[in-house]
């Protein structure tokens, strides 16, 4: 028996059949999650938990870091005793004898001849050394040490490395929590327009002006959160400090670095928890780490990624 359908018994009907059909179309043009491959993302975290300790125990990395001295304006003289104004040990320095000239802002360099200082392999008595401001610092060397100017607000400071030092070549690695998929986070981003200005404070108590491009919102156990990523000279990554409920109790008391891919066109992005590592200060107390601000301290605990045990002295 055919049945006709008027009034208002018709548009329930007509409505009905609507949704049904924009529910189907809507659910075909929804594109599922990519399914993650458990062993491959396994060897992924495993490789990049390889590039971790290589650059850790690399060269130039931050375990071999041996001090660090601000200058004052004029000469600041560098030897293995007093009354020079930047002390190492003659170990290290031996009878090498170098004065930087801190004069408006610039840095000068000057040496006596066959002091055994070089740059690029070249040897140099005289030379203005440019800082770590403009991404590419002059690396002045004098046997296993290397000498860099770094500038920190209107600070200009000399950091020094050894790559005889003996936490580089002592280092033993580091410890991570196991890898789980569930750190790895789709996340949605949100431009500020303009950029939101960021106020970066480092363990120095320096201030620093930062650019954040927008927000990275996330879901964990049903609950929404967001960070604020900061954009770095040169990087094409964005760069995260954070702080969560292991910091102080299994990571690092002042925090963890991240960097993540940007967005792709839909605004969809990755955060991948288990690549969040500790800061160079973990591992020597002359860096100049900026720590999270007050909007990336998150309230749960991200067991994942980089562990601490204790790596300063």
């Amino acid at each position: 028996m055919n049945r006709i359908y008027t009034g208002s018994a018709g548009r329930t009907l007509a409505l009905s059949f609507f949704a049904i059909a924009f529910l189907s179309t809507s659910c075909a043009r929804t594109k599922p999650k990519p399914q993650i491959d458990a062993n491959a993302y396994a060897k992924e975290i495993e490789q990049w938990h390889a590039e971790r300790l290589a650059g850790l125990k690399s060269e130039d990395g931050w375990l071999t870091l041996v001090g660090l001295f601000w200058l004052k304006e004029g000469e600041n003289r560098i030897g293995g005793d007093k009354p020079n104004d930047i002390i190492l040990t003659k170990e290290q320095i031996g009878t090498q004898r170098g004065v930087f000239i801190l004069k408006n802002g610039a840095v000068q360099f000057e040496a006596p001849p066959k002091s055994g200082f070089t740059v690029a392999g070249k040897p140099v008595t005289q030379l203005e050394l440019k800082s770590d401001e403009d991404g590419s610092p002059t690396v002045l060397q004098s046997g296993s040490l290397t000498f860099q100017i770094i500038k920190r607000g209107e600070k200009l400071g000399l950091r020094v490395k050894d790559k005889q030092n003996p936490d580089r070549l002592n280092f033993q690695g580091t410890q991570f929590y196991p890898t789980d998929l569930k750190w790895r986070i789709e996340a949605e981003f949100v431009p500020y327009n303009p950029p939101k200005a960021v106020p970066i404070t480092n363990v120095l108590g320096m201030e620093s002006g930062e650019t954040s491009p927008g927000a990275v919102k996330f879901s964990v156990d049903g609950s929404s959160y967001q960070l604020d990523p900061i954009t770095e000279k040169g990087e094409t990554k964005y760069f995260m400090i954070i702080a969560d409920k292991t910091s102080g109790k299994g990571t690092y008391p002042a925090g963890r670095y991240l960097y993540v891919d940007p967005p792709d066109a839909s605004g969809r992005m990755i955060i991948d928890f288990n690549k969040a590592y500790s800061p160079p200060c973990a591992f020597t107390k002359f860096a100049t780490c900026p720590l999270p601000p007050r909007q990336n301290r998150l309230p749960f605990a991200i067991e994942a990624g980089e562990k601490y045990i204790g790596h300063v002295k």
